[in-house]
């Protein structure tokens, strides 16, 4: 059940991600809003219109019956009808008319909110397709990574701490006791999505996990050690990516890194390059990647269930442990415990953000990178789909679960609880990872 909340909080955070939105495409020529075809990314013009479209079809027209206020939009931008690899051929709109688009969706749907509290119905549809929008506004975002797009700028931050001072590294690992927790959102949560449906009892084993997600500097010893050519360290399927022309096959290392002349590496970041940082975490490597890394240092990756124990559970008050929403507690995110919503425009290093720690000293748990775990994506008993039907289900079995959340992740739908999901050979997402000990 969604909990009720205010029409101005929902009409604010509509405003707040179609700002982000309009933002991404600033400094963008014609030719970068339509880009070259890949399997990875989608057409930006295409994609703002399929974002748009979303917000009116699931709620001014499908719950209200309002008329299409885009005489082709079915046609265009139903992504779940439309092939990938079709996108970029599609007679969409020009920007112009595709941003007159998206402010009629916008306000009519603001038009037909009343003041005080929206209904539950609306609550869940009002947020949901928010979200939807936020979590295109990160594919936007490594989209301009791929293609080395010029870096975004995203004022208005509220206050959020910018790019940091160096904190430096964070080792050793944290002993996480165990114990019976339930996996999954509760009926009574605020807001979930189908894929956390529903909680259920999970024992976890005491284990050593990561006080940090492993930084540039352990991974390139890595690299440099010629982890990439150790057959024995990758999987099967792991050495068939390596060895593919979508893969690895043609470098030995990170895919945004190359050699320095003067040693060292370097790494781009958007259209331009920098010196690595060393204690920033690694990032867009895959789940392949981070298991061959795992098997170099005789560690392994999280369960899934192991990462939410440790991102829920603390001991409470009257001894036992208690279930938190985020590692740190009950308190929403903020810019003292993460790094998030895109401010900083970039990682923050690995020992930053402490106020942001679970009980037993686990930085970083939410913001900075997404951290792969060693699951597979499946459904919980009990799991129906929702109004997007085709949200979670199709993953289902292919993908590899990912928890936390990014540097560009808004902070207003992650909690230690959301589930997300990639194939493993993505390594173009803002994904790092965090390690446990083979005990």
């Amino acid at each position: 059940m969604t909990a009720q909340v205010s029409t101005q909080h929902l009409s604010s955070i509509m405003h707040d991600a179609r700002k982000r939105t309009l933002e991404l495409l600033d400094g963008l020529t014609d030719a970068q809003l339509v880009g070259p075809k890949l399997p990875i990314v989608n057409p930006t013009i295409w994609e703002i219109g399929h974002v748009a479209w979303f917000h009116e079809y699931f709620i001014l027209r499908r719950e209200h019956g309002h008329a299409p206020l885009l005489a082709r939009g079915d046609a265009l931008y139903d992504s779940i009808a439309i092939a990938h690899d079709t996108r970029w051929d599609l007679p969409v709109y020009p920007l112009d008319e595709m941003k007159d688009y998206m402010a009629r969706v916008l306000d009519a749907l603001v038009d037909r909110l009343e003041t005080g509290r929206a209904s539950e119905r609306d609550s869940y549809l009002y947020q949901f397709t928010t979200f939807h929008e936020d979590m295109h506004d990160e594919a936007f975002t490594w989209a301009r990574q791929t293609l080395a797009y010029p870096t975004p700028a995203f004022a208005g931050d509220g206050g959020a701490a910018p790019r940091k001072a160096k904190s430096g590294p964070l080792g050793g690992d944290a002993a996480i006791p165990g114990g019976v927790f339930q996996l999954g959102a509760r009926a009574d949560a605020p807001f979930l999505f189908d894929n956390e449906k529903w909680a259920h009892d999970v024992t976890v084993a005491p284990f050593r996990m990561a006080r940090a997600p492993v930084a540039n500097a352990q991974f390139a010893e890595f690299v440099e050690a010629g982890g990439y050519d150790t057959r024995e360290l990758w999987s099967a399927d792991g050495w068939a990516w390596r060895q593919s022309a979508g893969g690895a096959r043609d470098r030995a290392h990170p895919v945004y890194w190359k050699p320095d002349r003067s040693g060292g590496w370097k790494v781009r970041r958007f259209d331009r390059w920098f010196d690595l940082a060393p204690d920033e975490p690694v990032v867009h490597v895959n789940w392949h990647e981070a298991n061959a890394w795992c098997a170099w240092a005789g560690r392994r990756l999280p369960s899934e269930a192991e990462w939410e124990f440790a991102a829920t559970m603390r001991p409470g008050d009257g001894g036992g442990l208690v279930r938190a929403d985020y590692p740190w507690g009950d308190a929403p995110p903020d810019a003292a415990r993460v790094n998030m919503d895109g401010f900083a425009l970039g990682c923050a290093d690995v020992a930053d953000r402490a106020a942001g720690d679970n009980a037993w000293g686990c930085r970083q748990m939410i913001g900075n990178v997404w951290e792969w775990t060693a699951d597979t994506f499946l459904p919980f008993d009990g799991f129906s789909p929702d109004d997007y039907r085709e949200y979670s289900e199709p993953l289902f079995g292919t993908t590899k679960v990912l928890r936390g959340g990014s540097w560009v992740t808004r902070s207003r739908y992650v909690n230690a609880r959301y589930r997300n999901y990639f194939p493993p050979d993505r390594w173009d997402i803002f994904a790092g990872f965090r390690t446990c000990a083979r005990d």
